[in-house]
């Protein structure tokens, strides 16, 4: 594991941004739409996942995201770790929108992780909701966001990493029904 002198919070940042602007210029999102973003701060800083906790990991990977969604007029939802069943935090506003059912916890580094104690702090209005269907989404240190996109879930593999951790994204795009007689364009 790193030490917190050791690193590199501005690679960090461009690290996310970068994978972040990939994914959504390949597969652009209707504004409105919720973006999630899973995070280990452990995994990052080279620790192992729920073990090693960065509290500036988290705040730098919760700010890049929330101003890339803003420029795409994406809500962004911040899943929280497992001792949380993998909650969210949003703004107010998502909730609204999307009739999601709030829950009553407020996330601290070892019950949420540093991602969503850095969005419950970062946001205007949080609240913390149990599950999203996201559009799109990364999950930074393998934090199993796929319980919270729509289906159907479309991997996206990137070169590289974020500080330490393995990313990966996806999308998701409307489900292909019916059998042989099915067109799926006007063509």
């Amino acid at each position: 594991m790193l030490k917190e002198d050791e690193i590199d919070f501005e690679r960090i940042r461009l690290e996310v941004e970068e994978k972040m602007r990939s994914l959504l210029d390949s597969h652009p999102r209707k504004p409105g739409t919720i973006f999630v973003v899973g995070c280990s701060s452990s995994e990052i800083v080279g620790g192992r996942i729920g073990k090693d906790s960065s509290a500036e990991a988290g705040k730098v990977v919760f700010e890049t995201a929330r101003k890339i969604c803003c420029e795409k007029g994406l809500f962004l939802a911040c899943q929280c770790c497992e001792h949380l069943n993998r909650a969210l935090v949003v703004e107010s506003a998502c909730a609204d929108k999307f009739a999601l059912e709030e829950v009553c916890v407020v996330p601290w580094a070892h019950g949420g992780g540093s991602l969503a104690t850095a969005a419950y702090r970062g946001f205007e209005n949080p609240v913390v909701v149990e599950k999203v269907r996201a559009s799109a989404g990364i999950d930074i240190g393998l934090t199993m966001i796929g319980m919270h996109l729509k289906e159907v879930a479309v991997p996206v593999h990137f070169d590289g990493k974020v500080g330490l951790a393995t990313v990966v994204g996806a999308y998701s795009r409307p489900k292909l029904i019916g059998g042989e007689r099915a067109r799926y364009s006007l063509g």
